[in-house]
């Protein structure tokens, strides 16, 4: 009985310690409301160092009160192997975004576009 206690114990640590794997669409809603509300350590886990460095370098200009709504909402989304492209809008928006993300360590995670990329939509 003592040991299914300690290896019950041992489970339970393990488990709560695993990092959830976010879908590609929870991992953009993730980004753009950190992106808006100036939440930089959770913009860096969510992307890649190339788009970290991007949305950083232009996050002030478009920084809204930590206490508003974003109302993202995802309007279309493509997946093939690693790579996603999430069209979406929020309420800080006039003209729909679009996120491409990658799988890095079977994460997703956003990262830049390249200039005149092809996107699915």
């Amino acid at each position: 009985m003592k040991k299914f206690v300690i290896y019950s114990v041992i489970l339970f640590f393990v488990s709560c310690a695993e990092e959830k794997n976010n879908s590609p669409s929870e991992t953009a809603k993730i980004v753009a409301e950190s992106f808006y509300q100036g939440d930089k350590t959770t913009l860096k886990k969510y992307t890649t160092e190339e788009g970290f460095a991007n949305f950083s370098s232009i996050q002030h200009m478009f920084s809204q009160p930590k206490d508003s709504e974003a109302n993202f909402r995802i309007i279309d989304q493509k997946t093939e192997n690693d790579v996603a492209w999430i069209k979406y809008e929020t309420s800080y928006d006039k003209k729909p975004g679009i996120f491409k993300l990658v799988k890095v360590d079977n994460q997703w995670k956003v990262t830049a576009r390249r200039p005149r990329e092809k996107m699915p939509f």
